[in-house]
């Protein structure tokens, strides 16, 4: 599907309204301060009694940058000092026996992320520290996907080296944009020779599924310069491109404050970047997975979306998801056994908890039945643009919402299946707030949708 569905005015003006990305459910905002290290406890040994065949996915958050880009809206720390990642380092290795212990014998890693801040910000031998750690504790399946985020600016052709020495498969590149008067607005300098360097070593070195991405809506960003930028990283004809809307939630990253906010693109003109955005990777023979991805036609995502079988967790679109997600260092957040928990997001904090040989869980959310049900149902719909319910049976104040949608031409429903329209693609966080049961608590504090 190529073309890019038309959209009117009044259509944007009706569905640009604060809403969730849905990388859980249900979101942060429900989740409670009550939920402690005992609750993790508990979860991980419920989810070690699966028994060794059920797969893991472990996530290991590297907070350090050395410098805090303005459009940010991750957890990071601002840290000049090589050494200042060493104590982390050994945290992380204490962290992991804390985990690993209730998980019993259940060890096996099917999928590895490290995320960030910039992982790279590690040097080699704090790289093979970590990665030492981990496969003294846990096994990696030989068909797992092993993932990396890196700043191409920072990050070096040896460390790529070793990552891939390690069985690292899969890399993401942070762009954002190439035009140098958006990078110097979001503090994001680099050139398109030095992505291109990154991206065709990596490739050499036989990383495959090889991701770049992309922001659409930030300050001074224009249907010219953000054209120009896609062509170029579309001559670099990556794997996959992740195209993100700019989240511009001030009020929650105090760093953005300091975007001239006048040069923010917004409505239909932030919507009219994206459009180009499509046009351009579906032109050049991409297709459009999920609500912001894009994949070659080769590429495993693609594939599972024909399948209907892709699927979705806190590190991005993935057809290696396990049941549960293991998550260390700080901020880092664990789903396990229908329980998501948060670790504690400072540095001191997260240090004194792993220091006493306790789990650093500060908050989280232990799901319902019902909870997993629309959990389920939202995420087929942000991954398949598509959902049987089973039933019509439970779900008839949501069918009586999706009528209305139905009636703009956003869906398309067949007795209990949901089939998002191109045009529904396009609004996908709208439709999927129809089975949002939580969505008024919080709206005010999510992204808008457009």
């Amino acid at each position: 599907m190529s073309a890019f569905p038309p959209v009117t005015e009044e259509l944007v003006r009706r569905y640009d309204v604060p809403a969730p990305r849905y990388t859980s459910y249900p979101t942060a905002p429900e989740w409670s301060e009550q939920i402690g290290p005992a609750d993790l406890a508990n979860a991980l040994q419920t989810a070690g009694s699966q028994g060794l065949a059920a797969p893991l996915s472990l996530y290991v958050h590297i907070p350090f940058c050395k410098e805090r880009c303005t459009f940010c809206g991750c957890n990071v720390v601002i840290a000049r000092n090589q050494h200042t990642a060493d104590r982390y380092i050994a945290m992380l290795a204490r962290e992991m026996d804390s985990v690993a212990q209730p998980l019993a014998d259940r060890r096996t890693l099917s999928q590895v992320h490290f995320g960030g801040g910039t992982p790279t910000f590690l040097d080699e031998k704090q790289l093979t520290s970590l990665w030492q750690s981990i496969t003294r504790r846990f096994s990696i399946a030989p068909d797992a996907e092993v993932a990396v985020e890196v700043d191409p600016v920072v990050t070096t052709r040896a460390q790529l080296a070793l990552l891939r020495s390690f069985g690292f498969n899969r890399i993401s590149l942070g762009v954002q944009d190439l035009d140098p008067k958006v990078q110097k607005a979001i503090d994001r300098i680099q050139t398109e020779e030095e992505t291109r360097s990154v991206l065709e070593y990596a490739r050499g070195l036989g990383f495959g599924g090889i991701n770049v991405d992309l922001i659409y809506g930030l300050p001074y960003q224009t249907q010219e310069s953000w054209a120009a930028t896609l062509q170029k990283i579309i001559a670099m004809r990556p794997d996959r491109a992740a195209v993100y809307g700019f989240a511009y939630v001030p009020d929650q990253r105090t760093n953005q404050k300091r975007l001239p906010v006048a040069g923010i693109p917004r409505g239909g003109e932030k919507l009219n970047l994206f459009r180009t955005a499509w046009e351009a990777f579906t032109g050049a023979g991409y297709r459009p997975i999920g609500m912001d991805h894009f994949a070659l036609p080769d590429d495993e995502l693609a594939k599972a979306q024909e399948r209907r079988t892709l699927t979705r967790n806190f590190q991005g679109y993935t057809v290696k998801a396990a049941g549960d997600v293991v998550a260390i260092g700080a901020s880092a957040i664990s789903d396990v056994a229908g329980l998501y928990a948060q670790n504690a997001r400072g540095l001191p904090q997260y240090y004194a908890a792993v220091g006493e040989g306790r789990l650093a869980t500060e908050r989280g959310f232990r799901c319902s039945d019902d909870d997993r049900r629309r959990r389920w149902i939202i995420n087929s719909l942000m991954c398949n643009f598509w959902v049987d319910l089973g039933s019509t049976r439970g779900w008839e104040r949501e069918l009586d919402r999706l009528a209305r949608l139905e009636s703009e031409g956003l869906v398309s429903v067949r007795g209990s299946e949901v089939e998002l329209t191109a045009l529904g693609r396009i609004f996908v966080r709208n439709v999927a707030c129809v089975f949002d049961a939580y969505l008024e608590h919080g709206e005010r504090l999510f992204s808008r949708a457009v």
